[in-house]
């Protein structure tokens, strides 16, 4: 299993709904509660954010591959988790 990184900053609506998105997943899918995910807010630690190839938040890494940037759909975010189990 691969950990998922998330960046996103505070007071972003996507990055809260992407945030709602895999709370819900994870609590309907057991599989899911199990992915290690580090949520990294790029305004309070932009030496972690700039290593990483990103413009629009939130961005999802599993591992060192980015998987989803920008507005979330639930099927993305669940895409994000799958990858991650494989």
């Amino acid at each position: 299993m691969k950990e998922v990184k998330i960046f996103m900053f505070a007071g972003c609506p996507h990055c809260a709904k992407a945030g709602e998105m895999v709370k819900k997943l994870k609590e309907t899918n057991m599989d899911y509660a199990s992915v290690p995910i580090d949520v990294i807010d790029e305004k309070l630690n932009p030496a972690e954010a700039d290593k990483y190839d990103y413009y629009y938040v939130p961005t999802f890494f599993v591992g060192s591959v980015k998987l989803h940037e920008g507005v979330p759909t639930e099927e993305a975010v669940e895409n994000v988790l799958k990858a991650a189990l494989a």
